[in-house]
């Protein structure tokens, strides 16, 4: 059957308009990729930025360049790749505080779920309660009891109002019952730098970013933040074996501008799951305390909505505030 010729014409042009889309999405990226990362370096929003971003320079032929612009709890990052434009060459890594600033945070100039389109999960893991070894308390009970008997005098290190450190830690402290003084940082590489130092006497950490100071012997792991023991550190107990009911884990994973195109999101998607997949990247991974954490567009999306009101419940209960 013949089409008429008006809509042989609209479909024939339709069909060209998309070509520039579809061969821009074939030959992406024609040039270097930048990565913001709205921490400071060491930390392990940082750690997982920059594992990716190797693979995937390897694996698409273009440099992909990690930026650290740290402030305001990651959303100075977040609002310059939001403002960046939507070809794919402005990329976020972001993590577990993404999905808590939309309710730590009253006068946000973005909505993150509305205005971040997700591309990929990289991985998630528990975290770890670590201490200087200056600090008499060798168990969770242990330092309860010493947080009661001094209170508002130890020090508790974050990453930032709203990371996964300083939600794990505010999470501890209301549950167990202590005052501990939080102390801000821009990020887990000077948070760790003033714990290790003695300035700080306890830190709710991610293991990507401890692990090695831990087996050092420059901080204690009294335990870690999960539901079930790591494997990573499988002599360390868990809060809630302690704390019952306790359980926090962190995740990252990348996002571009809104309205980047589909066929550039879906590009990056799979070949940062084949990433994951490589077992030298899976092994690291494992090695750091995490797993890969492989999902489509779609599947990321639901999880970030998902974690955005687990934790928005949490910072409500908990009355955590912004300063």
């Amino acid at each position: 059957m013949k089409l008429p010729r008006r809509k042989f014409l609209a479909a024939g042009a339709a069909a060209l308009s998309a070509l520039p889309r579809v061969a821009s999405a074939l030959d992406y990226p024609t040039r270097p990729v930048r990565i913001e990362v709205g921490v400071a370096a060491a930390g392990p929003t940082d750690i997982c930025a920059r594992l990716i971003a190797q693979s995937l320079s390897e694996r698409l032929g273009q440099d992909f360049i990690v930026e650290n612009r740290p402030g305001a709890a990651t959303n100075v990052a977040t609002e310059f790749v939001i403002r960046a434009p939507a070809d794919g060459y402005t990329l976020l890594t972001f993590a577990t505080s993404a999905a808590a600033n939309a309710t730590l945070y009253d006068n946000l100039s973005f909505n993150f779920i509305r205005d971040i389109a997700p591309v990929v999960g990289i991985m998630r893991g528990p975290g770890v309660m670590v201490v200087n070894p200056s600090v008499p308390a060798k168990t969770v009970p242990e330092f309860i009891a010493y947080a009661k008997a001094n209170p508002h005098k130890i020090n508790m290190a974050t990453a930032g109002n709203g990371t996964a450190p300083h939600l794990f830690g505010e999470l501890f402290k209301w549950m167990a019952g202590i005052d501990l003084v939080a102390v801000a940082y821009r990020g887990s590489g000077p948070a760790l730098t003033d714990l290790m130092g003695g300035q700080m006497q306890v830190y709710f950490d991610l293991i990507i970013s401890s692990i090695e100071h831990i087996r050092a012997g420059k901080v204690r792991a009294l335990a870690v933040t999960s539901a079930t023991r790591s494997a990573a550190l499988p002599d360390v107990p868990t809060i809630g074996e302690s704390v019952p009911g306790y359980e926090a884990t962190a995740w990252f994973g990348i996002g571009a501008p809104k309205n980047t195109p589909t066929e550039i999101i879906n590009k990056l998607n799979g070949e940062a799951n084949a990433s994951l997949a490589d077992p030298k990247i899976k092994a690291r991974l494992t090695d750091l305390g995490g797993e890969p954490m492989p999902m489509t567009p779609a599947e990321f999306g639901k999880f970030i909505a998902d974690e955005t009101e687990k934790w928005g419940n949490v910072i409500r209960t908990a009355g955590i505030k912004a300063e």
